[in-house]
This record gives structure tokens, C-alpha cells and sequence, in this order.
């Protein structure tokens, strides 16, 4: 089934999404151009997408993302709408075995770096009165994935943050929802042993992986204006994995 697009949804709004230069983060940037958004996406690595504005930047680095934030703002507008899409999987390791630097590393990247990017960019949004923020979590952070507690713990987080900064923002006209997508057929699989890939995807009653378009268009919804009395909330994009 191809892609529908709702041209001109985002016509004069002004995005910024971060690992925007492959997977979800990429697909979402895609869509939000296409519906007629200015995008920016900060990356470590710069996208290449026609008319997509490419920072380069480590978001478990504050200063990275306050820069990052300042210069979208200088050359394309005040940010609206904000998608925290970069995230690393960490190793397939049993958690017994994880060691201090391998769980600092996903966390500072998967969690600290959402933290970050929502208070840089939710400042101004929090300031102007309108604003949509969507972070990506994942069902590891609802149920605990084995072999993966670095990463499940970060997602976990990502989803209390995301209920939290949704209350505090609750009454400025700013909305924070975050996606908690099974897996999804993205190059963050790359870093996982196949036994985990299987044992995800064992569990998903569809009997298939998401695909990254599948998520952008559950994101664009969340970042839009038809998005206007939901906050602080999880949505499930599992393949009926989760079912509450």
C-alpha cells in the first residue's frame, strides 16, 4: 500500500528531528518535507536529503544540542515541532555482563540525549505558546526485551519523561507524545544478534517488523495540529504486540 500524503499539513511549520540521516528519523523528515515543512535534523552523521537542513552533532552532548537548536532557529525559524528519533540498541549482552561504559553509552545517547533536545527545543516552543514533541521510545521500555537492559531501561525512561514534560507543559500549548514501536526494519538492527531479532519478532502477532514509513506517518500525526488534546501519552505501533 503506498504512502498518502496530507500536503500541505505542515506548510510554514518548522522541524527539527534528531537522527534524522537514516531508519525513523530519516522517514520522518522525508514526510514532514513532503507535507510542507522546513526540516533540520541533527545526525553524527549529516543527511542527504534535498532540502533538508543537516547538523551534525552528538545529542549526548547538551552543547551539541543547544547549538544544533540555534541554528535551525537562525536560518530556517522558531522550531514547532520536534522528533527525538536517534537512539543506538547497545549489545546483545546478558545483563550481568553489561559494564559501567557500555550502559553510560546507550544511556547518555537514548535517554540524557531526549532529555536534552526536549528542554533546548520546548524553551522556545514553551515561550511562542505551540509546540509538538514526539519521542521514540520502544516496547523494550513497556516490557523489558532480554539480553537488552541498557537499552530497555533507556527506553523506559523516554516514556516516564515523555508523561512528565507532558503535565509540566500541559497548559502552554505545547503537546509531548512519545511512539512505542516493536522492531522495525531500520540499520539500528545491524548491532543486534540475529536470536534477538528473532525473539522480537517471534512476539509480534502480525508476524512481521514494522517498517520505518509506518512510523513517520503515526509521528507526523503526533506533530500536527490534528494532535490537540493528547499529552504525556505512549502509542503502541507494534503489530498487536501491545495491547494496552
Amino acid at each position: 500500500m503506498g504512502v498518502v500524503f496530507n500536503d500541505n499539513r505542515f506548510s510554514g511549520r518548522v522541524a527539527l528531528i534528531t537522527g534524522g540521516a537514516s531508519g525513523i528519523g530519516a522517514a520522518a523528515a522525508q514526510r514532514l518535507l513532503a507535507e510542507g515543512a522546513k526540516v533540520a535534523t541533527l545526525d553524527l552523521n549529516a543527511a542527504t536529503d534535498d532540502g533538508v537542513l543537516a547538523l551534525t552533532g552528538d545529542v549526548s552532548r547538551s552543547a551539541d544540542v543547544d547549538a544544533a537548536v540555534a541554528r535551525a532557529e537562525a536560518e530556517l525559524g522558531p522550531i514547532d515541532v520536534l522528533v527525538c528519533a536517534a537512539g543506538i540498541p547497545g549489545k546483545s549482552l546478558p545483563s550481568l555482563e553489561i559494564d559501567d561504559d557500555e550502559w553510560r553509552r546507550v544511556l547518555a545517547i537514548n535517554a540524557d540525549g531526549v532529555f536534552y533536545c526536549n528542554r533546548a527545543a520546548g524553551r522556545g516552543m514553551a515561550a511562542r505558546g505551540y509546540g509538538r514533541i514526539v519521542n521514540i521510545a520502544s516496547m523494550a521500555g513497556k516490557e523489558g526485551n532480554p539480553m537488552a537492559a541498557a537499552y530497555s531501561a533507556s527506553k523506559a525512561a523516554v516514556i516516564a519523561l515523555t508523561k512528565a514534560m507532558g503535565k509540566d507543559l500541559a497548559r502552554t500549548g505545547v503537546l509531548v507524545n512519545c511512539i512505542a514501536p516493536a522492531v522495525v526494519e531500520t540499520p539500528i538492527l545491524e548491532g543486534l544478534d540475529q536470536s534477538h531479532v528473532d525473539y522480537m519478532v517471534e512476539r509480534i502477532p502480525m508476524g512481521r517488523m514494522g517498517t520505518a514509513a509506518e512510523v513517520a506517518a503515526l509521528i507526523c500525526w503526533l506533530a500536527s495540529e490534528e494532535c490537540s488534546f493528547s499529552t504525556g501519552a505512549t502509542y503502541d505501533i507494534s503489530g498487536g504486540r501491545a495491547v494496552y
